[in-house]
C-alpha cells in the first residue's frame, strides 16, 4: 500500500473536509475565533500526516505524526469547548477525531 491510500491519510483529510464544512456554519453564526481556532488544529492534522509520509528520516516520519497527535487533541479541546457552550457539534465528529488519535498512537508506537 502507497502512502497515498493509507487509512490515516485518508480519514485525516476527510475529517478535515467535516471541520471546513462545520467551521462555515459557526462563521454563519459568528462564532468567528471558534471557528479559527478548529479550523487550525482539525486541518493541522492531514497537513501533518501528509507530511510525515514524505518525512526524510525515522525520527522526522515520527515527529510529525506528534505533532500531528498533538493537533488532534487540541480538536477535542475545542469540541468541548464547543459543546460546553451549547453549540451543536455534528454528531461523530468527537468519534472521528478520537479514532484519528488512536491510529496516530499506534503508528507512532510501532515506528
Amino acid at each position: 500500500m502507497g502512502y497515498q491510500n493509507s487509512p490515516i491519510r485518508t480519514k485525516s483529510f476527510e475529517f478535515a473536509c467535516e471541520v471546513v464544512r462545520y467551521c462555515d456554519e459557526l462563521k454563519l453564526k459568528k462564532d468567528y475565533e471558534l471557528a479559527s481556532q478548529l479550523l487550525r488544529s482539525g486541518t493541522s492534522i492531514g497537513a501533518n500526516t501528509r507530511e510525515a509520509q514524505r518525512g526524510v528520516s525515522t525520527k522526522d516520519f515520527k515527529n510529525k505524526f506528534g505533532i500531528a497527535l498533538k493537533e488532534a487533541d487540541e480538536t477535542i479541546y475545542w469540541i468541548d469547548i464547543l459543546e460546553a457552550t451549547g453549540r451543536a457539534v455534528p454528531q461523530g465528529m468527537r468519534d472521528r477525531c478520537e479514532e484519528l488519535i488512536r491510529i496516530l498512537v499506534a503508528i507512532i508506537k510501532n515506528s
